[in-house]
């Protein structure tokens, strides 16, 4: 509303200028109007003069500070708070560009406001970025003008700042809070029934909702007056290691991220939920050639290492080598391991040229093969039909989704436990499988 106020004012003061300037050339023929019209003109020029004294009477009329967290969260919604200050003892009425990064391509957005003498006013707006690394905001200029707002000016503040995008901490911490705490179900995450003998007794404790009735304890609850459950703890210490193809088929994008940083996101996800339960994880990363290799461990400062591994994956143009993946897993994992691959594939040809390998390590671990449908293409298999073009596309698309079911079919008659899922689902569908893995006692 200020804004608006102020280009009325502006839009007011040039229509009496123009007046003025009516009445004045209007005066050579009337003299009678000469001297209010000359009154009137040097009365307007003492009014410009003053507006630029006004917008020009300070160096530093504004403080301005750009305020967010050090690191952000890749694919998550980011605060960031432009904090600006008036220094002078006059209001001050601006319009705030801010130097937004390259990636955004932020071109229209501005912030404006109408500030009083000493006062502050704070901006926020959020920040999505779509690729991991480091990112600079460039400095913030603003267009200055006074109460009259006759004359502006343009005004820099020198404020570039980096910002470093890391995998998802705030994914993390929801998906870690979910798993642990009884509301899972609702957002789909399953909770799974202990079986087989993968777990031992750890205390008595008083029953809450959730607890399985099976573990009711009936004399402790007949001494206490009150409903007594055992605990069990679930069997530690396994390792689990997350594999992440980084190879040309990952590049494929869903709503602005590539599928390896979809992966990544849920690596560190599973990461902490797995160290939280006990087990050792270890991450390995490969495409053409080897990659990251880092060694099972279950300690606090585990968690860390992989998340700054993560931050420096890139993928590249070149196909996957599964024998040389073969070969690391040997090195690295030796006693059982789950073994949790991201990958993607197009083709039915380029699983059965890996399907050996695959095998080779199943032999010796328990793995998981995770890889992704092409929603692009569903939406053209099964989306409306208004054409006889669409009718063409709607088939052939049609074919290429069912043959990642093909795929998921012959792995599983191999023996290869597999999740093909969208991007959107690939955290919530690998924490379930981890912990029916877990509940069954497979690893």
């Amino acid at each position: 509303m200020r804004s608006l106020f102020n280009i009325y004012l502006s839009r007011l003061f040039f229509l009496i200028f123009g007046l003025i300037i009516l009445v004045y050339v209007l005066a050579f023929s009337i003299p009678a109007l000469l001297i209010p019209a000359q009154g009137a003109l040097i009365v307007l020029f003492v009014i410009t003069f003053l507006d630029v004294l006004l917008v020009f009477s300070s160096k530093n009329p504004l403080y301005f500070e750009r305020v967010h967290a050090s690191r952000l969260n890749l694919g998550d919604e980011n605060k960031i708070s432009l904090h600006v200050v008036n220094k002078t003892k006059q209001p001050i009425s601006f319009t705030l560009h801010e130097g937004f990064p390259v990636i955004m391509q932020e071109r229209s957005q501005k912030f404006s406001a109408l500030l009083l003498p000493t006062k502050q006013k704070v901006f926020n707006y959020s920040f999505v970025p779509k690729e991991r690394g480091e990112f600079g905001f460039g400095s913030a200029f603003f267009i200055i003008a006074s109460t009259f707002n006759l004359v502006s000016r343009k005004y820099i503040v020198e404020h570039e700042s980096k910002m470093q995008v890391y995998p998802s901490v705030l994914q993390m911490k929801k998906y870690e809070l979910l798993v642990f705490q009884q509301q899972r179900i609702n957002v789909g995450i399953k909770k799974i029934r202990r079986l087989g003998n993968n777990s031992e007794f750890e205390q008595i404790k008083t029953y809450v909702q959730g607890d399985e009735v099976k573990t009711v304890n009936w004399k402790a609850t007949s001494r206490r007056s009150e409903l007594m459950v055992n605990q069990y703890q679930e069997e530690k210490s396994q390792h689990v290691f997350f594999v992440l193809d980084k190879s040309r088929p990952m590049q494929g994008d869903f709503n602005g991220l590539n599928l390896l940083d979809y992966a990544i996101n849920t690596t560190l996800v599973m990461s902490n939920i797995a160290i939280k339960k006990g087990d050792k994880t270890g991450l390995i990363t490969f495409s053409h050639k080897m990659g990251t290799q880092l060694p099972a461990d279950g300690s606090s400062s585990q968690l860390r290492r992989i998340q700054e591994e993560l931050y420096n994956q890139r993928t590249q143009f070149m196909e996957p080598n599964f024998d040389m993946l073969y070969q690391s897993i040997r090195k690295l994992a030796h006693t059982r391991s789950l073994i949790v691959l991201f990958t993607n594939f197009e083709t039915e040809f380029s699983m059965r040229r890996a399907l050996p390998l695959l095998r080779r390590i199943n032999q010796k671990h328990v793995l998981v093969l995770v890889f992704f449908e092409n929603e692009e293409l569903n939406q053209l298999a099964y989306g409306p039909i208004t054409t006889l073009h669409g009718v063409y596309q709607s088939t052939v698309a049609e074919r290429m989704s069912a043959m990642k079911g093909r795929i998921t079919k012959e792995l599983q008659q191999n023996g290869i436990q597999t999740i093909l899922t969208a991007p959107d689902q690939l955290s919530i569908k690998t924490i379930n499988k981890y912990l029916e893995l877990k509940a069954k006692g497979t690893i």
